[in-house]
């Protein structure tokens, strides 16, 4: 079975799908073998579609999908009966990050504000030892209740829950700290923007460092190193994804603080899609870290709201956690993107002041083929001074790369996402029964998050702070290692281009 609107001619990838079926055919569950109905409530088979997983050419290996099986939240809740067991030394510290495209799916499910949906999506976190009694182990469910019994979404497992009163008093809390990854992203655009500004500078027919492209999207740096390779990934942005500089932050600069080593964290990321698994997998281990993962586990805005909704959502809410000792976020941010993290718009007012001189306070988009390739343009005396894009989508992506490789392609700057509508769009939320984005549920997407204020990266004291007391200055080697990635390409065939929408 291929991915959906696949155009290769074969396909040796082994899609959750057919794992699933042979798996259903072959074996049966243990409440089947035990002849047990159970309290488990069937949601639809797993589907591949294309903006899951963009490098469709054999893009994940055995070893990886195995992997990828491990990314749900049995590992999550495997942490939280861990710690409910009298060996302290198998206990860890519990730190959940949540990305701000989330919160708007949260606010729109339950009919809150955002800022009370944070609140309560962090009360229940740190409740959730109380709320619920998981079948992880021993329980009193019978003779075979050492296997763990699991409920399907449409793409991974989570463990099916059984709320009960506990046989004995359990700890006072579930998740110990909830943090929002905004600070991250402060990170990675402010190095963005300084790297375009060299890039700008150094230019040249010989020395083609532009258009600079984007690297906060998993799914489209996976599909650029896997299948694209070079000269495509020496255009990619080396500043690390938000999601990189929050693991960096939780298992380096927050565990020091903690007096904790980084392997005694055990840190969730909880994200719009399914490629933020992959991108935890595939993320090296920093010096820093010991050998340690920057994050350990990636659960969906939906995953986290299933297990909202079997539980008890009347917890008292929270006020979400900062690194910098009981200091807590009094409200919530976000940064200048219409769906995303806003690279495009905090780069080109950068951009356009240091290289020009030129103070922009709005950035006006201009949709061109479609609404998910949008311009943005600085000019001045009828010049064209600056040009940026905003691709969105497979097919957008795609057009952008054959005129890129022509030498047809006029902009400095890209901000690429794979989902077709942004972040917000991502597969792990507002996702209808059968698998297709919930239209309705996305305008309110939209609107609940345009109606966040925005907050400009240069304006956070604490980031300065950071840059000089974690990363002993902003332009300094540790910044450099910290704060930037590589990339690995292999190179393909002509075909990988050919493709024709």
């Amino acid at each position: 079975m291929k991915c959906e609107h696949c155009t290769r001619k074969e396909c040796s990838k082994k899609t959750k799908t057919d794992d699933q079926e042979n798996v259903s055919a072959d074996a049966p569950s243990p409440a089947q073998e035990n002849g047990e109905k159970g309290e488990f409530h069937k949601l639809a088979d797993a589907k591949i579609f294309l903006s899951d997983c963009l490098a469709c050419d054999s893009c994940v290996t055995a070893e990886e999908g195995v992997q990828l099986s491990q990314q749900n939240a049995k590992d999550f809740f495997r942490v939280l009966n861990l710690n409910k067991k009298c060996d302290t030394s198998k206990h860890k510290v519990l730190v959940v990050s949540v990305c701000p495209q989330s919160l708007p799916y949260f606010a729109a499910k339950f009919n809150l504000s955002v800022t009370d949906a944070s609140r309560r999506l962090c009360g229940f976190l740190k409740s959730l030892d109380r709320c619920f009694v998981t079948q992880w182990e021993l329980t009193s469910l019978g003779p075979n209740s050492d296997r763990l019994l699991t409920t399907r979404t449409g793409h991974w497992e989570i463990p099916t829950l059984v709320q009960q009163p506990p046989s004995h008093p359990l700890p006072p809390e579930g998740v110990h700290y909830v943090f929002d990854t905004t600070i991250a992203a402060d990170f990675s655009i402010l190095e963005s923007q300084k790297e375009f500004v060299r890039r700008y500078r150094q230019h040249s027919e010989e020395e083609r460092t532009l258009p600079m492209l984007t690297s906060a999207c998993p799914g489209w740096v996976r599909y650029a190193e896997r299948v694209l390779g070079r000269p495509i990934t020496a255009h990619l942005c080396t500043a690390k994804s938000p999601q990189q500089v929050m693991g960096s932050l939780v298992k380096d600069y927050f565990a020091r603080q903690q007096n904790l080593s980084p392997e005694k964290i055990f840190h969730v990321i909880v994200a719009p899609c399914y490629d933020k698994k992959l991108e935890a997998l595939q993320e090296s281990f920093p010096p820093a870290l010991h050998g340690s993962r920057g994050a350990d586990c990636v659960l969906t805005s939906g995953e986290i709201a299933q297990i909202m909704e079997q539980g008890d959502l009347s917890v008292r809410d929270a006020a979400v956690d900062t690194l910098f000792g009981d200091l807590k976020e009094d409200k919530v941010t976000r940064h200048d993107g219409a769906s995303s993290d806003g690279h495009l718009a905090h780069i080109f007012r950068h951009a356009a002041k240091e290289l020009f001189n030129e103070d922009v306070e709005e950035v006006t988009y201009r949709a061109l083929r479609n609404k998910d390739f949008q311009e943005v343009t600085l000019e001045k005396n009828g010049e064209v001074l600056l040009r940026f894009a905003a691709a969105y989508g497979f097919r957008n992506i795609q057009n952008m790369i054959l005129k890129l490789k022509k030498g047809k392609f006029p902009y400095h700057f890209v901000e690429v996402l794979a989902c077709a509508g942004g972040c917000l769009n991502g597969r792990g939320q507002a996702q209808t029964p059968d698998g297709h984005a919930d239209k309705a549920l996305l305008r309110q997407m939209e609107g609940i998050y345009a109606d966040i204020p925005v907050r400009r990266p240069e304006s956070s004291a604490h980031v300065q702070e950071l840059y000089q007391e974690w990363l002993e200055g902003i332009n300094s080697p540790k910044a450099r290692e910290v704060l930037h990635t590589t990339y690995q390409s292999q190179e393909r065939g002509a075909h990988s281009l050919d493709i024709k929408w």
